[in-house]
């Protein structure tokens, strides 16, 4: 699994802890500091299940509204969020062929086996 982190964000934190505290341990990655690629950016389009790529997307940005992505195509937005890694929605747990976003961060839990004894 993967977890797609910024540190300085408090859902992006408290998921971790709630992962954390149901035994996951996800690899983080700090795709502030290693953008994801366009290619791996429609595969997470693909494994969120999603068609509108702006529910993976911080639309409040002001880059948003700067780089004139309102409207815009998938194509572009995935564009955009390469270039401008801000702009990609956090926390997103990542299993193979599926993801969910964390928001709130107990949906992350939707994508784990997690023991309840």
């Amino acid at each position: 699994m993967q977890y797609l982190h910024n540190p300085r964000c408090s859902k992006s934190r408290q998921g971790l802890e709630l992962l954390a505290a149901n035994g996951v341990h996800p690899d983080i990655v700090l795709y502030l500091k290693e953008p994801l690629s366009e290619a791996q950016l429609t595969h997470l389009v693909s494994a969120l299940g999603i068609t509108d790529v702006t529910q993976m997307m911080r639309t409040k940005e002001p880059e948003f509204t700067a780089l004139g992505l309102q409207g815009a195509s998938n194509e572009k937005l995935i564009r955009a969020m390469a270039q401008t890694p801000k702009l990609i929605e956090r926390p997103i747990l990542i299993d193979g062929d599926k993801a969910v976003i964390g928001r709130p961060p107990e949906q992350l839990l939707s994508l784990v086996q997690v023991n309840r004894s």
